[in-house]
């Protein structure tokens, strides 16, 4: 099920109505329930995959915690992260790896068909897979007691409103809010039903209505011009915010509206005087979980200059790769990788640049110049993230530099099929992003 459609208008007032008139001992079953058929109405067989991943995790943390000596404990969190990766990577990345491997050997000579299996991606496989394992890690490090209580457990893995599309909450923030006992407070039910609406406005006419003109580039790529791509690349930076915060806002609505308050994903983004910052402000729960369980237990930035850049690396290459099964977005994510480590490279030299000539990094031209071409440089790699093949990322991207001697403003816009209402809904749609 997804938030905006039909089913959900009836779903969610329903178990609203039974989440506040029933006693606490039945809400979470009661949640339960609504979480795996809000899950399985999709494609009823996955639930088994989600309840899999849920046993394995609570299981193996309870044995971590029960047992005194390192080395087991190591062992069990490296079968949990063998077990539980290992599904997701055999449903998102088999047959983009095993396509990969094909290309790879044919070019050098090889004669292999192509190994495709037929495959359906569990949808917030992703999400829920990532916070399973942060638990399980939270409980190996100390941070957090394994939950005893399977019930509870597997609701904090299913909770319906972030389960397909996060935020990805860690435990020691969702598992205790589930447990409590919420009555329907005014406060609550106006300020989630707000993000709620806020939400449905992003997803449903903003980014949905842009969807069209940006698609009409990226589906032509042969036939784009440069300041064609020029629009749809700014348009689809608005598309893809307004797609992902946007369904954030309803999740984040939906569990307020029961109390329930979840991390914020979206901070302002293109906002960001650099991309070390835009980081900190795009999906949050994804960005602190690679920072919390990937980036640190690399070394961070408490090492040599060499291995705190390769880190960088990995955690963007992996981000990159999280994203999608496809090379663009292995690609977009080294990216940004890129980005950041040329980023830490030239900061003390631009430091002094700015030092010997007077420039006030604080005043308000310095800022907007910064947030300029901060946007530029993202706005560049969403070319990658959207393009629906390598060969067309490549071939917009010459197309960028080289096709700027046809198609005015007026004519680029007209054969987009951009209208003044569309002009006007975008900028609406960047107020409400300011």
């Amino acid at each position: 099920m997804i938030f905006n459609s039909a089913e959900f208008l009836v779903f969610y007032p329903l178990v609203l109505l039974f989440y506040f008139v029933l006693p606490k001992k039945l809400k979470w079953p009661l949640l339960l329930a609504a979480s795996y058929f809000f899950y399985m109405i999709w494609n009823p067989p996955l639930i088994f995959l989600i309840l899999f991943t849920t046993a394995v995790s609570y299981v193996s943390a309870i044995i971590i915690e029960k047992t005194e000596n390192k080395a087991r404990k190591k062992f069990w969190l490296a079968m949990t992260l063998i077990t539980s990766l290992g599904v997701l990577f055999f449903f998102k990345y088999f047959n983009f790896l095993a396509d990969s491997a094909i290309s790879v050997w044919n070019f050098f000579g090889g004669n292999a068909d192509d190994l495709v299996l037929k495959l359906i991606l569990p949808v917030g496989i992703s999400f829920y897979t990532f916070q399973t394992l942060s638990y399980v890690i939270d409980v190996y490090r100390g941070d957090i007691k394994a939950e005893r209580h399977f019930g509870w457990y597997a609701l904090f893995v299913s909770f319906f409103p972030q389960l397909v599309a996060g935020p990805i909450e860690r435990p020691d923030n969702l598992l205790p809010q589930l447990k409590a006992d919420h009555k329907l407070e005014a406060s609550n039910a106006f300020a989630g039903i707000q993000k709620m609406a806020v939400g449905f406005f992003k997803k449903i006419v903003v980014a949905d209505l842009i969807a069209e003109f940006v698609n009409s580039v990226y589906n032509s790529p042969e036939s784009a011009t440069g300041f064609g791509i020029v629009i749809a690349s700014v348009l689809f930076s608005v598309q893809i915010y307004c797609d992902f915060s946007g369904y954030t806002d309803i999740a984040i609505g939906c569990a307020r509206v029961m109390g329930i308050r979840l991390m914020q994903n979206f901070n302002r983004p293109y906002q960001a005087r650099s991309i070390k910052e835009f980081w900190a402000r795009w999906h949050i729960s994804l960005s602190t979980w690679f920072r919390d369980y990937l980036y640190i237990p690399l070394g961070g930035n408490r090492c040599s200059k060499a291995r705190h850049f390769f880190n960088i690396f990995v955690v963007f290459f992996v981000s990159g790769l999280w994203h999608g099964a496809s090379w663009t977005f292995v690609v977009w994510g080294v990216l940004h990788g890129v980005y950041q480590i040329v980023g830490a490279l030239t900061k003390k030299p631009r430091e002094r640049i700015y030092k010997a000539l007077k420039i006030k990094t604080e005043s308000l031209a310095f800022v907007l110049w910064q947030r300029f071409w901060t946007f530029v440089l993202v706005c560049f790699s969403w070319i990658f993230f959207r393009a629906n093949s390598f060969s067309d990322a490549l071939l917009l991207i010459q197309r960028l530099f080289t096709e700027w001697n046809t198609g005015f403003f007026t004519e680029t816009l007209s054969s987009m099929g951009i209208t003044v209402t569309a002009v006007l809904v975008t900028l609406l749609s960047v107020l409400i992003m300011s």
